[in-house]
C-alpha cells in the first residue's frame, strides 16, 4: 500500500513528501508514515491522495485493500493455532452469503463435495503438517456443514477440477471410490456445474494455484504457508478471466462421468490397504 501511494505521489510530480504534505495540508510525518507502512490510510486519506495525484480510478481498489488489510495474508500457523475446526467454522457465513461460486482445484476434490472419510484424511494431514491440536473430527464435521448450501436457495456452483483430483489418493482405494461415487451423485444437482480438465487437454492458461471465488467480492488462494485473500476489483477481474479460460479446457456431462468411472476402475485394481 505504501509503495503504491509513494509511486502515485512521485508520478504526479511531487518530488518529496514535504511537497505533498503542503499540497494536502497534512503533517510531513503523516505522509512518511503512510508511505512506509507505519500507518494504514483511512478511506478519506485514500480519496485525498488519489485526487491530489490524479489517480481517482484507483480509489475503489485501494479502499478494498485497506478494509481487508489484516486479512490479505493469513499464515496457517496463526489461523490453525487452536486447531482446524475454527477455520472451517469461519467459512460458513461466507458460504451463506454467496450466490455464485467459482471453484478451481487442479489436484484435490473441493471441500464442499468431499465425503466425511476423504475430508477426515485431509485434516489428519493438516494436523500432522502444521503440528496443531488434533481436532480433525470436529473440523470434518464443520466442513460437511457446507454441503447444506448445495441444496438451499438459488446458489450457483461452478466447479472445475483437474483430472489429477480424481487420482490424488487420500485414505486408500476404498475412501477414494467412495469419494468418486459422491462426485457421480452430486454432478446431477441442478445448480452444480462440475467440469474436469483432462490431463492432456489444451489449456488457455497455466493451471496455477487452486482458488475459490465468492461472487465478485472475494477470492481465496491457498498456499502451503498461508491463505491469501483477494478483494481488490482489478485483481478479482483477473481471477474471473482465469476461471473462464480454465472452463474452456474442461469437459462436462457424460465426459465427466466417463473420467470418474475410469478413476473408479483404477482404484478397483489397487489392493486395499
Amino acid at each position: 500500500m505504501g509503495a503504491r501511494l509513494r509511486g502515485f505521489r512521485k508520478d504526479a510530480g511531487f518530488a518529496s513528501g514535504r511537497a505533498f504534505a503542503v499540497a494536502t495540508g497534512w503533517a510531513e510525518s503523516k505522509v512518511s508514515r503512510l508511505e512506509n507502512g507505519k500507518q494504514n490510510p483511512s478511506e478519506d486519506d485514500i480519496h485525498t491522495w488519489c485526487i491530489k495525484t490524479n489517480r481517482q480510478e484507483h480509489v475503489e481498489d485501494l479502499i478494498a485493500t485497506v478494509r481487508h488489510i489484516d486479512e490479505l495474508w493469513l499464515e496457517w500457523r496463526r489461523q490453525l493455532q487452536t486447531g482446524a475446526e475454527r477455520r472451517q467454522r469461519k467459512a460458513l457465513p461466507v458460504y451463506a452469503k454467496t450466490k455464485v461460486f467459482r471453484i478451481w482445484h487442479p489436484t484435490l476434490v473441493w471441500g464442499t463435495l468431499q465425503t466425511a472419510e476423504y475430508a477426515a484424511e485431509t485434516f489428519r494431514q493438516v494436523v500432522d503438517y502444521y503440528e496443531i491440536p488434533d481436532d480433525a473430527e470436529a473440523a470434518t464435521a464443520k466442513r460437511l456443514e457446507r454441503q447444506q448450501y448445495l441444496y438451499q436457495g438459488n446458489r450457483i456452483f461452478n466447479v472445475v477440477l483437474g483430472e489429477q483430483a480424481l487420482y490424488t489418493n487420500f485414505g486408500g482405494p476404498e475412501v477414494m471410490k467412495g469419494q468418486l461415487d459422491r462426485l457421480l451423485a452430486v454432478m446431477r444437482l441442478p445448480r452444480l456445474s462440475l467440469g474436469i480438465i483432462p490431463r492432456s487437454a489444451s489449456v488457455g492458461i497455466w493451471p496455477g494455484n487452486s482458488f475459490s471465488m465468492f461472487d465478485a467480492k472475494l477470492v481465496l488462494v491457498e498456499t502451503y504457508s498461508a491463505e491469501f485473500s483477494v478483494t481488490q476489483p482489478r485483481e478479482i477481474e483477473l481471477y474471473t478471466k482465469a476461471f473462464a479460460l480454465l472452463k474452456q479446457s474442461a469437459v462436462y456431462g457424460t465426459a465427466v462421468r466417463d473420467l470418474i468411472l475410469t478413476a473408479i476402475h483404477h482404484f478397483d485394481q489397487m489392493p486395499s490397504e
